[in-house]
């Protein structure tokens, strides 16, 4: 027995990506549920299923605490716009393949074209295609269909209209409805979405039936190009669809010289290995060998092979068509489906992929991997990006010139920052203007920075941030003394405190207020007035150009408490006061901060005491009356006794009843 297998069999690129989205859900401990069936192969929903995962049929299903994944097939724009309502956690595992052609019958029907599909009424790919549709459409799923339609829906030449294909549709009925088409309206714009990973498994299915005398095709039942696989393949020779390796029709294939071999994109390359296993148990010598050799590496093995395809170093532009949160999609002109990972777009770990694209742009890439079997092209704008940027940055060094770019890292050592989409380590002795300074306030900042150093064998930079600051703060104080003079008023912030004063920064260049400055009160220390990082209103008090000192006040005259005193407190004023302290010939009261009076011993009662701590004690708050201000010599007399006396005589002349 001669047993030949498709190198297309198996698991298409849409497919694996969305069952990997699933699992990888799991692996993370979430709850999963999917619109729908994730992929038409009972025995891979019966394993997701033994994990927990559900199916529902609308987001009015998800059960609460699930994240809910779009399946490959994708859905209608109904069903998104009532996702986003609800908040709902989802994970869009549209294939980009079918994304490409929602863009297209979008814009189409905004442009009030006809839509015509080729494929399944009643497949969820064509159900979701067409809920992107807002004007007139038309599926049809063989030549008779669209003939029907022509004739009684027909569209006008100069409407000109749109015509799309479900993916998975039949090849050879797409060729036949095109030359319809064509035929009818020399002006339609025809779009060829029928999936290259699709084209080329019909393409090997029809070549290996004809050299075969029985076909076995594996798939789900429910599958679209599993079934349009045995469709071909019936043309040409016997075939069985099976399922599961349980059903192979082991008597004929006992009888048969040449067995082919094919599978559905969602058939896992689990079930496709059962099957060979099953048939080498009827196989016999070196056609067990030769079944070995020919399928155990292209299905368990083929990602990773077809990996080896490269074809890189090839710029490319592309528009985005699509976007999740690990990768943009994009179409390239050509028939694979072009993917951006999230670690290829941007040099900067922490960017999201919709924060930094949106649906439509334009952008040059680089081509990193090339898959023909699945139909896929891995592209990347960081590493084109960084190949640009890299000549900035080395030219950079040889001029001196500053570059502006992101900190993105904070690292052991030092910050890394992005410009021009080249990663440049900042040591920590140059990131900052001073040694103290916290590292993690850099943190997606945009900073200035020279290159000091660049490794061109390891495409390496090493850049200065406190190069760039030096040279401003430089600036910054030359401009100053040109403008500087006593009494000038300017906003700073705290740089730094001392027992002594606090020092501010007045842009390039450093003040100090000394700390009588700082409060017409008595204060221990600076901190009791303001602290690092505040931005204070200050005034030049002194100037010395020669040994760079600048003098700064910050006590205002109008808040000087003596000059409150003199508006808000004149003689003769009865006001509430505060012992603060006590001597032998009388106590101090705190009229106001900033300023004590003294109640004399013979003003505190209406009669001789021995000592004021007879009647007073401190922090008592008594009412006195303001007998005498002496601003020259900065003393007040107050007086307790003043009030009590004219209450005393008063009730000295009640008469008597």
């Amino acid at each position: 027995m001669k047993i030949i297998v498709a190198h297309s069999a198996g698991f298409c690129f849409g497919v694996n990506r969305a069952v990997k989205m699933v699992n990888e859900l799991l692996d993370q401990g979430k709850k999963v549920c999917t619109l729908g069936p994730i992929i038409h192969n009972p025995q891979t929903l019966a394993q997701l299923a033994s994990r927990g995962v559900t199916i529902v049929e609308s987001p009015d299903g998800v059960p609460p605490d699930s994240t809910m994944v779009i399946r490959s097939h994708g859905v209608s724009k109904a069903v998104y716009d009532s996702l986003l309502e609800k908040k709902a956690d989802f994970v869009n595992a549209t294939c980009p393949f079918v994304a490409k052609i929602h863009n297209i019958v979008s814009k189409a029907s905004a442009e009030g074209k006809t839509v015509l599909i080729a494929g399944d009424a009643h497949h969820p790919e064509v159900e979701g295609i067409r809920g992107h549709c807002t004007g007139k459409c038309y599926v049809f799923k063989n030549a008779g269909e669209l003939q029907n339609i022509l004739e009684h829906f027909p569209v006008a030449q100069e409407d000109s209209p749109c015509v799309v294909a479900q993916t998975t549709f039949s090849v050879s009925e797409w060729e036949n409805c095109l030359e319809m088409l064509k035929r009818v309206y020399t002006n339609a714009t025809i779009f060829d979405t029928i999936c290259n990973a699709t084209a080329k498994r019909q393409s090997e299915a029809e070549f290996l039936s004809r050299q075969c005398d029985v076909m076995i095709v594996i798939g789900g039942r429910e599958s679209s190009n599993t079934a349009k696989l045995r469709d071909v393949c019936m043309k040409n020779c016997t075939t069985y669809l099976i399922e599961t390796a349980d059903e192979l029709p082991l008597s004929v294939l006992k009888e048969s010289e040449c067995i082919g071999i094919t599978a559905g994109a969602s058939t896992p390359a689990s079930i496709i290995k059962e099957v060979l296993d099953t048939m080498s148990e009827i196989n016999e010598g070196a056609g067990q060998d030769l079944m070995e050799n020919n399928a155990e590496g292209n299905f368990e093995e083929m990602l990773e092979e077809s990996l080896k395809n490269l074809n890189t170093d090839e710029k490319v532009r592309g528009v985005v068509v699509g976007i999740t949160p690990s990768e943009v999609y994009v179409d390239v002109g050509r028939k694979q489906a072009g993917f951006i990972p999230a670690a290829e777009l941007s040099a900067d770990p922490n960017v999201r992929p919709e924060d930094l694209v949106k649906v439509g742009d334009e952008m040059d890439l680089l081509i990193m991997r090339t898959n023909d079997q699945e139909g896929t092209i891995m592209l990347s704008k960081k590493r084109l990006d960084a190949a640009k940027g890299w000549e900035t940055v080395t030219a950079a060094e040889e001029n001196e010139a500053v570059l502006t770019g992101v900190v993105t890292e904070v690292i052991k050592g030092g910050v890394i920052a992005v410009t021009n989409g080249v990663r440049v380590f900042i040591p920590a002795s140059q990131a900052t203007a001073s040694r103290g300074d916290s590292l993690e306030d850099l943190l997606k900042k945009e900073v200035n920075f020279r290159i000091i150093e660049v490794n061109r064998g390891r495409r390496r930079a090493v850049g200065s941030i406190r190069s760039v600051l030096k040279d401003e703060r430089k600036a910054q104080a030359e401009k100053f003394w040109e403008t500087a003079e006593e009494g000038k008023e300017y906003t700073g912030v705290v740089k730094s405190l001392t027992a002594y004063g606090a020092f501010v920064d007045l842009g390039g260049i450093d003040g100090m207020i000394h700390i009588s400055e700082l409060s017409w009160g008595r204060i221990k220390h600076p901190s009791e007035v303001v602290n690092v990082g505040d931005t204070v209103q200050v005034y030049i008090k002194g100037l010395d150009q020669e040994k760079g000192k600048i003098s700064l006040g910050y006590k205002r005259a109008e808040d000087n408490p003596w000059e409150v005193l003199k508006r808000d407190y004149p003689v003769g004023t009865v006001c509430d006061v505060t012992i603060v302290g006590m001597t032998a010939f009388g106590a101090f009261a705190r009229i106001i901060p900033g300023i004590d009076g003294l109640i004399h011993i013979s003003q505190i009662a209406d009669h001789r005491i021995e000592k004021p701590q007879d009647v007073l004690k401190v922090n008592d708050v008594v009412k006195a009356k303001i007998t005498e201000i002496d601003f020259d010599k900065k003393r007040v007399s107050l007086s307790i006794r003043a009030l009590l006396e004219p209450v005393e005589q008063a009730e000295e002349e009640v008469p008597a009843e």
